[in-house]
């Protein structure tokens, strides 16, 4: 929010009667204490209405208000100028007036921040004009901007990382080069089934189940060097008791939220748990145009000044991360998180966030936040699938942050620099996991990401047919990941080193891989019990036969295992049993891949929706949690 603090605001506001004196002395108290401007506290507060904020700001600096809803701003005088560069210095040009001035029409331009003689002489050069002045809020300036260059952010949000490097960009599934090779492997293949058929199949098999054991130990190791690291970029609570909320920057809050009308008041309760000066918090919900019902469930919470509901416009593709990247465009924040619609995270975490990324140098681009599951016992499901998270978030990324690995970032909770964010490109909105891709992105451009102890509680998926299409999409984004990220495999070894290289490779690569051959495995292993050896042609003869045992056997021990520790480091243990279960999580894993697989050819760009809201559990969460900061006080 882009507002001058003005020692006499306080008093105008109270002559004109929109707050007492009290307040006006409450919040005085509160912008010195949390080091931010008092009309921002009142707004935040919620004590003052921002258009009559603005109002009052008008009549101090002694111009008017214009209302930029009704007064829309001039598509010729928008033309050519940067919405960036508009949207970071908060003004907007409206019509050109006083054309009969023997000096030459000047063009009205309409401010969110005080006009200074600074600001004036920006403008004109920019303009090539002089200009007059009105005042109006910062959200008319986000909303003119919205609507006046719909098209331009939209083309940036769309095709914007594309543009400036198609080979980071999952638009073309495949390059020209990775089809020849496709292709060449296809062929090499049949010829080997017509002319050594037994060798083809044992050498095939070979491979996978040397894949297979890689993939699993990999994982299995990344683990054992997580839990050697219980508290991960630990922020201790003394820590962030001692922050002092006037060095607290800007932080930026996206949510991107579809179809969820059912959820929406939660969302905004959840975030008003945050412990963090709300007049440092900017909310942006970002809704798509064609979801009525969600924009009105949106609208009819009654939602606090601190939220903004951002409208995106369609267009192929209509994913997620195309959302995000237009939440990324208006960001004032100078870090940013993203949150999904279910999220309920600690309420420190932008605290703990901003001390990571004190600590951890220029380089740190990220730092995630663990997930877990606030309904883990609904049933069989939501509990391995609580299991997996347990493991995943605070065993293996803290690992793989460690080794200094790259992180496929989960799809919420992560905490970017914005201005490193920008130069990253955002999010792919061709790439259905963009989460995972943007880690590994960053790695591949020199950034580095890492781990916060610090956790947001979500829904777990607890609905068979509807876990299949969410991890589907998983699935189908990491083979798309793997496709981006191995165009050009010289380039990505010399920037990222030959470890993380073969990191990436086991975890993006081998994690669908498993889940494929999982099923044939299976299948194979289970054929050589009745069948001959001769029927079979000998694929289980030798090294080959204990490798596949090891695989089925231990492998699958091995990840039963780490899902057990993951339950114990979250103190879980009535989830510890169910880990057994693992090998049938893994069937259901195979299906969902197998349909990724399958949609990455016919429809690789589609977005598979997740319902949420399904939920039999009240949306509290686990004893576990970290203890719960006391509220903002609020004024009387």
């Amino acid at each position: 929010m882009v507002l001058l603090h003005q020692p006499t605001i306080g008093d105008a506001l109270v002559a004109r009667r929109l707050i007492t004196a009290s307040q006006r002395d409450w919040a005085l108290d509160l912008s010195r204490v949390h080091g931010a401007r008092i009309g921002a506290v009142l707004v935040a507060s919620g004590l003052v209405r921002r258009v009559d904020l603005f109002r009052v700001l008008a009549d101090t600096w002694g111009y008017t208000l214009i209302d930029l809803l009704e007064d829309e701003p001039d598509p010729d005088l928008l033309r050519g100028l940067d919405p960036r560069t508009l949207a970071d210095e908060g003004w907007v040009p409206v019509r050109r007036v006083g054309t009969r001035s023997a000096e030459g029409p000047s063009v009205l331009v309409a401010t969110s921040d005080r006009p200074t003689p600074a600001l004036r002489a920006s403008i004109e050069a920019t303009l090539g004009s002089r200009v007059q002045f009105q005042v109006t809020t910062d959200w008319d300036v986000r909303q003119a901007l919205h609507v006046g260059f719909k098209d331009d952010i939209l083309e940036r949000a769309t095709m914007g990382l594309w543009a400036r490097d198609p080979a980071r960009s999952a638009r073309d599934t495949l390059f020209p080069v990775q089809k020849a090779v496709l292709v060449l492997v296809l062929l090499a293949i049949v010829a080997g089934f017509v002319l050594a058929p037994s060798t083809t199949a044992i050498t095939l098999l070979a491979a996978v189940s040397l894949g297979f054991f890689f993939s699993v130990v990999f994982k299995y190791v990344i683990c054992l060097v997580g839990a050697r690291r219980e508290n991960h970029v630990l922020v201790t609570d003394e820590e962030v008791a001692a922050v002092d909320p006037r060095d607290l920057p800007v932080y930026t809050v996206l949510v991107p939220v579809y179809r969820e009308a059912n959820v929406v008041a939660d969302l905004i309760a959840n975030l008003g748990a945050l412990d963090y000066p709300p007049e440092k918090l900017e909310i942006l919900l970002l809704l798509e145009q064609d979801d009525d019902e969600t924009i009105a469930a949106a609208k009819a919470a009654d939602p606090p000044q601190t939220i903004t509901l951002l409208v995106v416009p369609p267009g192929h593709p209509q994913t997620k991360p195309k959302a995000c990247n237009i939440g990324l465009f208006f960001a004032r924040g100078d870090y940013l998180v993203i949150y999904d619609a279910e999220d309920k995270p600690d309420p420190d975490q932008l605290k703990k966030a901003v001390i990571a990324f004190e600590r951890g140098g220029d380089d740190l681009v990220c730092v995630q936040a663990a997930l877990n599951y606030w309904n883990a016992t609904d049933n069989w499901l939501t509990r391995m699938f609580t299991l997996e998270y347990s493991f995943w978030f605070d065993y293996m990324l803290p690992g793989l942050d460690r080794l200094g690995l790259p992180i496929p970032l989960g799809g919420t909770s992560n905490h970017f620099r914005t201005a490193d964010l920008r130069d990253l490109g955002g999010w792919d909105p061709f790439n259905v996991t963009e989460d995972a891709d943007l880690g590994i992105r960053a790695a591949a451009l020199g950034r580095s990401v890492g781990v916060i102890n610090s956790t947001t509680f979500e829904e777990a998926n607890r609905a068979p047919v509807n876990w299949v299409r969410q991890r589907s999409r998983w699935i189908k984004g990491y083979l798309q990941t793997l496709i981006v990220h191995s165009r050009h495999p010289v380039e990505l070894t010399r920037a990222a080193g030959p470890v993380q290289v073969a990191s990436f490779a086991l975890l993006i690569g081998g994690t669908p891989a498993t889940f494929l051959f999982t099923p044939p495995l299976l299948v194979l292993f289970l054929a050589s019990f009745v069948l001959p050896p001769s029927a079979l042609g000998g694929l289980f003869d030798g090294w080959v036969l204990w490798l596949s045992l090891f695989n089925l056997i231990v492998g699958n021990g091995l990840m039963i295992h780490i899902s057990m520790l993951g339950a114990f480091k979250r103190e879980r243990y009535e989830l510890v049993p169910w880990a057994a279960l693992n090998p049938l999580y893994w069937i259901l894993h195979s299906i969902a891949a197998y349909k990724g697989t399958w949609q990455l050819i016919t429809k690789p760009h589609y977005w598979e929706k997740t319902q949420h809201g399904l939920s039999t559990a009240g949306p509290a969460v686990p004893d576990d949690a970290h203890a719960r900061a006391d509220a903002e006080p609020v004024a009387g």
